[in-house]
């Protein structure tokens, strides 16, 4: 099994790393083939790799401007960071007087090696000094007068050149003056990482003491570094043992690491025909770049102010997505960009983002765009090419407005669920009668809705809540309603009457489904449950159940709200188990863990209260007593999501099949019939997929995939995604509800070989 692309790679992550220059990495070869001596050798061989060596130091010295300083090859610049912060304070321990409170200061955008590691050598050299973060504004920049206020105090400063998440530059001349002015003696360290190539440096003309530089950054490979030491900085060594560097760091260098940072060298110090693009075209790359993403996302953020940022870093965000969701558009595109966010169901923000103020959504929200001063005219074109089919694929599958419409997009039809953090929104259309109902809107979610509806030229019947909930407000009048008359939750006035299972219900009409509402206080005294019944003849089948917080995946809803009632939910529960089979899709408000929906049977399975309850073997004081103790389990923090139930079980652990290509190969080829699925989103899969996985069911259509496959739980399916995590996490929602012959390829996409 191939990736059957044609879509090059474009790599636009610089900042994290760089690949490695072809003249950079030959010259590492022939060093590795021909010029493999110990630089530490009296014999030929080892003074020709000396050679190599200090030719490569000069070119250092004369790139960073760095006159009698020392430049010191390093690992990389984690370990220039640690040699900067050691002697530093090794020195600054000495002159410590006692009972003198004394802080060490840091940039609060630095990057996190910085701030790790002076608490680190803080703790283990027992100098116990207040560690403190510099604050930044709106853009960036550090607060000079908190520098003012809090440097005459300090044993060491921190700052950065050139910030990796936002490009950001600091001036800093400006802050050589605020130091100096108001500690003259305090030892400085400035990341340089990102600096390189990008800004000039002049070192020698400065007071900064340390400054650590990473290979790999800029196009040298990963293990090699460099640190330059001011001639009057005190120096201690970080790494003892041969004497190597002239004693200043110990361990056989990594010659052919040095042969590569030579060509880096020789490219920096070029006047003409370097391969480094000059200033003035890195602007040029940006300013197409920006248009390109204008035109492509035309409500799109800068995160970043291009005033005072290097050109090649953007960063940005998409109102109405996640990192995750352009993140994992881009790579179906074969586009690399980093995000903010990790894949958690749990939201994490860029510190360097909330450091700068900005609103949560965009930290969020951030993804970074980041290019080297190698990169050249035709690899940007293709890249602006490519950004605009990520965008035409969004307008394919109604997640934005294409500019010139979309005309074959394909007709939704059936459930789709939504989520933000554990909050749960469900979407149901029918193709047949163009209509829809919307569950449980999130706010966040007004927009995507509203944009699918008019994209699907869907009539939206209602948008419904299953209650008054606690850590939202109801976005339902926000969303493309036609008037109507309804009740406090969004249900209309005007309905029809029908009898299900010997109860007289409420039902809206949608073609030939039935929204049937059945009132199931407990949650809160409020909560209803609604349920889609599919006509069939004379009679309705079941397809879902959305009960709000009544039972959730693993728990049931909390009811320590001023409106809960535990007895009512214990009646709730029995009432509706009446109505429903065992195996019935329930779709709750709230999926805390990534299982997507359950069923009365799954959650009998490991729940023994709700067991009990179902089984009618348990008395009510008991059961409120019960739910009493479950709930104090329940911790609502400010600024944390509000927990709609406490878990009461642990999940189950089901027998997945984990392939590696090779050995989903050979299974295929020896077993037919196996279904291959591709669970990536529908603008994922149009972008780039593997023809084997030639059916797409994407993570918000599984509870739709799982209803209609309910009948053959046991033909086998394979899952793929791009990396490897969504296909574990859709087939163990699977085999949770008694699908069992699942697995899924570990690694994705990533991991197939290309053809």
């Amino acid at each position: 099994m191939t990736v059957e692309s044609v879509l090059p790679q474009i790599y636009l992550d610089a900042n994290a790393t760089t690949p490695v220059l072809e003249q950079a990495a030959d010259a590492a070869l022939v060093t590795m083939k021909t010029m493999f001596g110990n630089p530490s050798s009296s014999h030929i061989t080892g003074l020709q790799a000396k050679q190599l060596m200090e030719q490569t130091r000069q070119k250092a010295r004369a790139v960073l401007g760095s006159g009698h300083g020392r430049v010191i090859f390093t690992s990389g610049a984690t370990e220039g960071i640690q040699t900067g912060i050691l002697s530093a304070l090794c020195e600054a321990k000495k002159k410590i007087q006692p009972n003198k409170k004394y802080t060490l200061l840091y940039g609060a955008t630095e990057h996190k090696a910085v701030p790790e590691s002076l608490k680190h050598w803080n703790q283990i050299l027992e100098i116990n000094a207040d560690v403190k973060a510099i604050p930044v504004d709106g853009a960036g920049n550090l607060d000079l007068a908190f520098i003012a206020n809090e440097v005459p105090n300090a044993l060491m400063i921190c700052t950065m050149a050139v910030n990796n998440e936002t490009g950001v530059y600091q001036d800093l001349n400006q802050l050589e003056n605020v130091i100096r002015k108001h500690n003259s003696n305090i030892f400085w360290m400035v990341d340089c990482v990102q600096a390189l190539g990008k800004r000039n440096l002049n070192l020698a003309r400065t007071t900064i003491d340390y400054a650590p530089f990473s290979g790999h950054k800029l196009y040298a490979p990963k293990g090699i570094g460099f640190v330059y030491i001011r001639e009057t900085a005190p120096f201690t060594p970080f790494i003892a043992g041969g004497g190597q560097e002239s004693g200043l760091r110990s361990g056989t260098e990594n010659l052919p690491g040095l042969a590569a940072l030579n060509v880096i060298f020789d490219e920096l110090l070029k006047e003409n025909d370097s391969q480094f693009a000059s200033v003035d075209k890195l602007h040029d790359f940006r300013n197409q770049l920006t248009q390109t993403l204008k035109d492509a996302f035309p409500t799109i953020v800068f995160n970043n102010h291009f005033s005072n940022s290097v050109p090649t870093t953007l960063n940005f965000a998409i109102p109405g997505f996640s990192s995750k969701e352009i993140m994992d558009l881009f790579d179906a595109a074969n586009i690399r960009v980093s995000s903010g966010s990790a894949c958690s169901s749990k939201v994490t923000r860029s510190f360097v983002l909330d450091a700068m103020g900005l609103p949560a959504w965009q930290s969020e929200s951030a993804i970074r765009l980041s290019f080297g001063p190698a990169t050249t005219q035709t690899e940007i074109d293709a890249a602006c090419e490519r950004i605009l089919h990520c965008a035409q694929a969004l307008g394919h599958s109604c997640l934005m407005q294409a500019a010139n419409g979309v005309n074959n997009k394909e007709a939704l039809d059936g459930l789709v669920q939504f989520k933000v953090g554990g909050a749960c929104c469900w979407l149901f259309a029918d193709k047949q009668s163009k209509t829809a109902i919307i569950i449980d809107p999130l706010p966040e979610l007004v927009e995507r809705l509203n944009t699918i509806l008019e994209c699907q030229q869907l009539t939206l019947l209602a948008a419904l809540d299953t209650h008054g909930h606690a850590d939202h407000e109801s976005s339902r009048t926000t969303l493309n309603l036609p008037k109507q008359t309804c009740d406090h939750l969004g249900w209309p006035t005007q309905t029809t009457q029908i009898d299900y299972k010997g109860q007289s219900l409420e039902a809206l009409v949608i073609g030939h489904f039935r929204l049937a509402k059945l009132t199931t206080p407990g949650h809160t005294e409020d909560s209803v449950t609604f349920m889609l019944l599919e006509q069939q003849q004379d009679k309705y089948a079941i397809r879902y159940v959305f009960c709000g917080d009544l039972i959730l995946m693993g728990a049931l809803g909390r009811t320590n709200f001023s409106t809960s009632s535990p007895k009512a939910m214990l009646n709730s529960i029995q009432l509706l188990a009446q109505l429903i089979d065992t195996d019935t899709l329930l779709c709750p408000s709230h999926d805390y863990n990534n299982e997507f929906a359950t069923t009365l049977a799954a959650e009998c399975s490991r729940n023994l209260l709700l067991n009990s309850v179902l089984q009618h073997d348990i008395a009510v004081d008991v059961f409120v007593e019960k739910k009493a103790q479950i709930d104090k389990n329940i911790v609502d923090e400010a600024g944390s999501e509000i927990m709609c139930g406490a878990t009461v079980c642990n999940k189950n652990q089901f027998e997945l099949h984990e392939y590696n290509t090779t050995e989903l190969n050979a299974h295929i080829a020896n077993n037919e019939g196996v279904l291959l699925i591709d669970i990536r989103e529908p603008h994922e899969y149009a972008l780039n997929h593997n023809r084997a996985f030639d059916q797409n069911v994407p993570l918000t259509r599984l509870t739709d995939f799982i209803c209609k496959q309910s009948q053959d739980k046991t033909k086998e399916l394979v899952l793929v995604c791009r990396s490897g995590s969504r296909s574990q996490v859709a087939a163990r929602a699977l085999a949770r509800l008694g699908f069992n012959n699942i697995g899924h390829l570990k690694g994705g996409y990533a991991l197939i070989p290309s053809a």
